[in-house]
């Protein structure tokens, strides 16, 4: 009975927690996917790159999930290798909103505030949910814990782009919508970092056990 619990029991409790994973990544990855096209939609009619750049990141975490979920259960140098993708997926969305943030500049145009906050608090729910289901994850390895850190950070996304409507709302500029936007670059930037300092350190490990 011991030399199950130490052999094939920890087998059948990390099959079942991978079954688990997959079941709530599946579940945020829908509702991922369904609000980038409400909020790309959204923002595009109301002129909101906050709104944009919130769209771009639920559409970015679809993909992260999607990576996720084909890395469960994979080799460790294989979900390592997933991990780094998603880091070079998140640098790039956040250099979209870059160039977003320019053409929002460059147009000058403030966007349309109860709308903007009504989307905005849309997706803060969704949000939350996916940070209550994804809890369990944050101190898992590269690939587990940047599915929570980009529900985390859609989050406090969400939240800035509250207050962006109501800032928005109460000054008729453009600059709160502008600057919600390069916070969440930085966001992005910095969750980038994150998730590739972490899959570089596991792959070392990796190499050091091979060797």
């Amino acid at each position: 009975m011991s030399s199950c619990c130490e052999g094939g029991c920890g087998q059948v409790r990390a099959a079942q927690m991978n079954a688990q994973a997959r079941r709530l990544l599946w579940i945020v990855l829908i509702a991922n996917a369904a609000m980038f096209g409400v909020e790309m939609i959204g923002g595009h009619a109301v002129g909101s790159l906050a709104l944009q750049a919130d769209a771009l990141d639920f559409g970015a975490d679809a993909a992260t999930y999607a990576i996720t979920l084909w890395a469960i259960g994979k080799s460790d140098i294989v979900r390592v290798r997933a991990a780094l993708l998603k880091s070079a997926s998140m640098l790039l969305v956040g250099l979209a909103i870059l160039a977003g943030a320019a053409v929002k500049i460059a147009s000058g145009a403030a966007p349309e505030a109860p709308p903007m906050g009504l989307i905005g608090a849309l997706a803060l729910a969704v949000n939350l949910g996916a940070v209550m289901l994804l809890l369990g994850f944050r101190e898992g390895d590269a690939n587990l814990r940047s599915a929570w850190l980009c529900s985390r950070n859609d989050a406090v996304g969400n939240l800035l782009v509250i207050i962006a409507a109501i800032a928005t709302a109460w000054t008729h500029s453009f600059w709160p919508d502008l600057i919600v936007g390069i916070v969440m670059c930085l966001l992005f930037l910095s969750g980038s970092w994150v998730v590739y300092s972490q899959a570089r350190r596991e792959s070392s490990a990796v190499s050091e056990s091979a060797a």
